[in-house]
């Protein structure tokens, strides 16, 4: 299983559209919804959202590619285009998502350290993120790669206002 972890641009668009709407439903069905779900679905990864973001000089994103099949993603933002802290000190991992099938073969663990690798060629003291409080799975995988609590955010789903735990990790 050779994987391939590589830098995509805009020509992506569709291949990205796919591979977030499957990994986030995947994810989060069972715990959402149908109306949320498809609302988020809808704004987060539309036509216009993702060529935004993909046309962001501040945010990159990587597939995940084994056999030319895209089963991951990653998405990071730094500087202004973070969700949150905008610290030109900080990386922000703001989506690691690996199709259900492949959980279990560490690509989540590779495009983890893709990103940490990136802070640290950028030379930024800390990483951070935000998890969902009941995704006690990715909980534990970033407290496993040495991620501390520090604070919370909402984050809305739809219209469900979920509550996301923000980690960090200092470099």
């Amino acid at each position: 299983m050779d994987l391939v972890i590589r830098k995509i641009s805009i020509d992506h668009l569709y291949q990205l559209q796919k591979i977030g709407k499957t990994t986030f439903a995947e994810t989060f069905t069972k715990h959402n919804t149908k109306e949320d779900l498809n609302k988020y679905l809808e704004e987060s990864f539309s036509n216009e959202k993702l060529s935004s973001e993909l046309n962001n000089p501040y945010s990159s994103f990587y597939f995940a590619e084994i056999e030319d099949n895209v089963v991951g993603y990653l998405k990071i933002n730094f500087g202004a285009s973070q969700t949150e802290l905008k610290d030109n000190e900080a990386l922000e991992i703001e989506r690691i998502y690996v199709l259900q099938a492949y959980h279990g073969k560490k690509l989540g663990q590779a495009l983890y350290e893709k990103a940490i690798s990136i802070a640290k060629e950028m030379k930024v003291n800390y990483v951070w993120l935000g998890v969902w409080e009941e995704n006690n799975k990715a909980i534990q995988f970033y407290k496993k790669n040495g991620f501390v609590p520090f604070d919370t955010h909402i984050f809305k789903l739809g219209n469900d206002e979920q509550t996301d735990i923000m980690m960090k990790l200092e470099l």
